[in-house]
C-alpha cells in the first residue's frame, strides 16, 4: 500500500470538512476554469473539464460557481483570469523529492511563496529535471469502497488499461497510464461503479520510508506549500506505514 497514497485521501477529505474547506473550492473551481479554457466549455465533449466538474460537485462546491468558472473559462463570460500552469521541484527533510504544481496568475508571487515554504520547513528548491525524473505521469481514480471488492473493481478496469488497484482503507486506488485514465474512468461508469475522482497525478519510482519524526516534518512542509493560493496539487515520494500514520492521527 502506498502510504502517501493513503495520507493524500484522508486529508482530502478533513479538507472538504474544515477550515480549508475555501482553499479547497478556490483550487476546484480553477481546475474546471482552466480544463474549459483548454478544451473547450462543453464537457461531453471536453472529457478533462467534465472530470474536474465532478470532482467539485463530489467535494460539495456550489452548481453555480462550477458554472460561472466553466464559462469564464470557455470565453461565454467575462472576467477569465490567464492562470499559467508552473512546475517545481524540490526536497523536504530526510531527502523526500517534491513536485509542486501550480496554477497562477503571477509568476513571481508562485515561486516566491513555494521557496519560502520550502525553505521555512527544512527544505529546499531544485534545479529543473532533478527531482522529475523519479516521478511517472499517471492516471488515478479513486473509488469509494462501499459494497465493492478489489476483484470487483479489477474486473470492470482490466480491459481498459488499468494498471493496479490499490487498496486505500476507504477507498481503491486505480491506477492506469496516463492515456487511458478516460476509457479506465468510462469503464467504471459502464459497470456502475461509482467513482470519487478521476485525474491526472504523477506517481513516485521510489519511496523514502518515514518514521514518526520524519514524517511529521514532511507533512508541515506540504501544509504550507498547500496554504498557498497558487499551489494546486503537490507530490512526494515519501511512504509511511500505518502504524505510523495512526500515530500521527492524520
Amino acid at each position: 500500500m502506498s502510504g502517501h497514497s493513503k495520507w493524500a485521501t484522508t486529508k482530502h477529505k478533513k479538507a472538504a470538512l474544515d477550515s480549508k474547506r475555501g482553499k479547497l473550492f478556490a483550487k476546484l473551481i480553477k481546475n474546471v476554469e482552466v480544463a474549459a479554457r483548454t478544451g473547450g466549455p462543453d464537457p461531453d465533449g471536453n472529457p478533462t473539464l467534465y472530470d474536474a466538474i465532478t470532482k467539485a460537485r463530489k467535494n460539495s462546491v456550489p452548481i453555480d460557481n462550477i458554472e460561472r468558472a466553466r464559462k469564464r473559462g470557455g470565453g461565454l463570460e467575462a472576467g477569465g483570469a490567464d492562470w499559467q500552469t508552473i512546475m517545481y521541484e524540490g526536497y523536504a527533510p530526510g531527502g523526500v523529492a517534491v513536485l509542486i504544481e501550480c496554477l497562477t496568475d503571477n509568476r513571481n508571487r508562485a515561486a516566491s511563496e513555494v521557496r519560502v515554504a520550502l525553505t521555512r520547513n527544512g527544505g529546499s528548491l531544485a534545479d529543473p529535471g532533478s527531482v522529475s525524473y523519479m516521478f511517472n505521469r499517471k492516471g488515478v481514480v479513486l473509488v469509494p469502497k462501499g459494497s465493492l471488492s478489489e476483484d470487483d473493481v479489477l474486473m470492470a478496469v482490466l480491459d481498459a488499461g488499468a494498471e493496479e488497484v490499490n487498496d486505500l482503507g476507504d477507498n481503491f486506488e486505480v491506477v492506469s497510464e496516463a492515456s487511458d485514465l478516460i476509457p479506465v474512468r468510462k469503464a467504471l461508469q459502464d459497470a456502475g461503479i461509482d467513482y470519487e475522482s478521476a485525474e491526472m497525478s504523477f506517481m513516485p519510482t521510489l519511496n523514502v520510508p518515514l518514521d514518526e519524526d520524519g514524517a511529521r516534518k514532511v507533512f508541515k512542509l506540504i501544509d504550507a506549500l498547500e496554504d498557498s493560493d497558487d499551489v494546486q496539487n503537490v507530490w512526494a515520494n515519501f511512504d509511511v506505514s500505518d502504524d505510523v500514520m495512526e500515530k500521527l492521527d492524520v
